[in-house]
């Protein structure tokens, strides 16, 4: 298997440098030699087959042998907004959602909220999706945006096909709304003590559905990736339809 590795400038030439944390892993985990291969990319949907060169401290100039489009995206943009849970768990969200080919992550600021997204924990977590696209194959990145109020979060979704917020009342039903759409589609997962019954009505107002994913109580985590595991099987399953 060839190594992997995020390139932060667009690759126009044929040669590119790798620097900072890819440069260390490359030199130090992995002690490339001049003459082996990796693969680069740039966010582009591109990968880059390219052979070392030159190896110094703390950089490494590679050489590009080819180029090539693989395209490993869900067939339309699904984006998920979620309060973060605390901790580490924050990261295996964001790893999981990269893996499903999540295209987008919203933290969002609800009035249960126990986790505050600032800007440190933000650019941690972009890390985050750097490493696990590097493990999982993709060629573009996740975005990860800046933390929106749960109110502007939902007028977002206004040109989304489907809209739907995990909520776990009598009257919501399971997501079995996918199994006729195609088109972006919007995800939400609300904090660990759940979302208000004002922000319920708040979403269903903008023309969110509420959604049940069984009658077990779960974590921020393993609610939205569910979500967004039925969401993206489903949308890859009707592409190859």
């Amino acid at each position: 298997m060839t190594h992997r590795y995020f390139i932060e400038q667009p690759i126009d030439q044929d040669s590119a440098t790798l620097t900072g944390p890819e440069a260390h892993h490359l030199l130090h985990v992995m002690r490339a030699k001049p003459g082996d291969q990796v693969v680069l990319f740039d966010g582009s949907g591109d990968e880059f087959l390219s052979r070392v060169e030159k190896l110094r401290r703390s950089e490494a100039d590679v050489t590009i042998l080819g180029r090539q489009t693989v395209d490993r995206e869900l067939p339309s943009p699904l984006s998920l907004g979620a309060a973060l849970p605390k901790g580490d768990r924050q990261r295996w969200l964001v790893e999981k959602a990269v893996e499903l080919g999540v295209t987008r992550l919203i933290p969002v600021e609800t009035e249960r909220s126990v986790a505050q997204p600032n800007p440190k924990v933000v650019e941690r977590l972009r890390r985050a999706v750097i490493e696990a696209s590097k493990q999982c194959g993709r060629n573009r990145l996740m975005e990860i945006v800046s933390p929106q109020r749960w109110v502007d979060f939902l007028q977002t979704g206004d040109g989304a096909c489907v809209r739907l917020v995990a909520h776990p009342t009598p009257e919501a039903q399971p997501p079995n709304v996918l199994a006729s759409v195609s088109g972006p589609i919007m995800i939400a997962v609300g904090p660990e003590g759940g979302l208000t019954d004002d922000e319920v009505e708040q979403a269903t107002k903008h023309g969110w559905q509420t959604v049940t994913l069984g009658p077990r109580i779960l974590r921020i985590e393993t609610a939205a990736l569910a979500l967004a595991a039925l969401v993206a099987m489903n949308m890859e399953a009707q592409s190859t339809g």
